[in-house]
């Protein structure tokens, strides 16, 4: 189980942090935005942490979507989750 932050930290997702998550599952840009049910270019901006001079924050159901497949879950039904696929592209 992963480790809750201490109070006093900013709640949320570096871009630092979801750079991190990606390369640690071994996916490419594409492979993210795949599975995260965005676009190539969400990722790009969620990793720059800005679009066009804005700040861009990545949203907690993204977070919890990367989250849940760190622990290898793909999908959820309300009742039954789905195992995530381990087939990566050959795509940035």
């Amino acid at each position: 189980m992963p480790e809750s932050k201490p109070k006093n930290s900013v709640p949320g997702m570096s871009p630092q942090q979801f750079r991190l998550w990606r390369r640690t599952l071994g996916l490419k840009q594409k492979d993210a935005a795949d599975r995260l049910g965005l676009k190539k270019r969400m990722i790009q901006y969620y990793e720059k942490g800005n679009r066009d001079g804005r700040t861009v924050e990545i949203p907690k159901s993204i977070r919890l979507a990367c989250y849940a497949l760190s622990e290898g879950i793909g999908d959820f039904d309300g009742q039954f989750t789905t195992p995530a696929s381990t087939e990566v592209s050959d795509s940035e």
